[in-house]
């Protein structure tokens, strides 16, 4: 991402020095500068970090909208990408602990069917194929529930959460559950590990939607499913240095997503970039009948 350089405006002491300040003074002023850029730059790089520094091949570092566009062109299986993707959350989230169930093997088969269906031409949309992750809060059919808590680590819902339901029918790959606050809460349940931040793992990663963007920041899915109550979506975003959505009051469905508040729960995504957010909330944003606050 690049910014645009703008001509900057002349504060008041430059305004008040400028005209007397000699060459040499100038360019000791900007020497100076530089170094301590450079030194700034030199303790970030020496800051405790967990994953390496994205590079320009690394197909996980790709946003959303440009992974979907080489998809739709054939230019990436999407079967080759829940791959390496399954692969790199083996490696990097022993560490990190984002993932609370990882769902190897139906992201393969959700994988398989996309490519199966893009390469007979039934393109669905900026989402078919592409490898995504939900907060633990969200009922997935056949995979367990467990809300960041010990009692439900059995409950395995018999029906998708709308959220889930729409990624599905859009064809995106849900690759698995993130670890979350117990209960959506403060703390975390003792028996259920903390989501790491990626960039300095001594740094806070956030709260109930940690591990939503430990592993999106991580190059670990290339958007997430997020909910927020009292900041649950936008502190994890801030704190990983990702982008993320508090929706609209009623905008995205709460059916089968486990509840705090009724008055105050959210569902929104999570990604790298913003319109990779926007892919993702026109997924799942739409009046649902079976939420009663869907649309007020």
């Amino acid at each position: 991402m690049t910014t645009a350089h703008r001509r900057s405006r002349p504060d008041a002491f430059s305004r008040r020095v400028g005209c007397r300040m000699s060459r040499r003074n100038a360019v000791a002023m900007l020497g100076a500068s530089a170094l301590a850029l450079a030194a700034r730059s030199a303790d970030r790089a020496a800051a405790s970090s967990a994953i390496a520094a994205p590079a320009a091949d690394d197909l996980h570092w790709m946003g959303l909208q440009e992974i979907s566009r080489l998809i739709q062109t054939r230019k990436v299986s999407p079967i080759t990408l829940t791959e390496r993707m399954l692969d790199r959350i083996r490696k990097v989230d022993a560490t990190l602990n984002s993932d609370a169930t990882v769902m190897a093997d139906a992201a393969i088969a959700a994988a398989t069917r996309a490519e199966r269906e893009i390469n007979a031409g039934r393109y669905r949309g900026p989402l078919h194929g592409v490898p995504v992750a939900v907060k633990d809060l969200c009922y997935t059919r056949g995979v367990r529930t467990m809300g960041g808590t010990r009692v439900r680590k059995g409950f395995v819902p018999d029906e998708d959460a709308t959220v889930i339901a729409r990624i599905r029918a859009s064809g995106g790959v849900v690759l698995g559950k993130l670890n979350l606050t117990e209960g959506a809460m403060a703390g975390y349940h003792p028996d259920i590990g903390i989501p790491l931040n990626p960039w300095n793992t001594s740094r806070w990663s956030g709260v109930s939607s940690s591990g939503s963007g430990v592993a999106t920041a991580a190059g670990l899915c290339f958007a997430a499913i997020g909910t927020d109550t009292g900041g649950s979506i936008r502190f994890p975003s801030s704190a990983n240095g990702v982008v993320g959505l508090k929706p609209t009051y009623g905008r995205v469905s709460r059916c089968g997503v486990l509840g705090l508040s009724d008055a105050l729960d959210h569902v929104g995504p999570m990604a790298r970039l913003v319109v990779d957010v926007a892919i993702l909330y026109d997924t799942i944003a739409g009046h649902d009948p079976r939420d009663p606050t869907s649309g007020l």
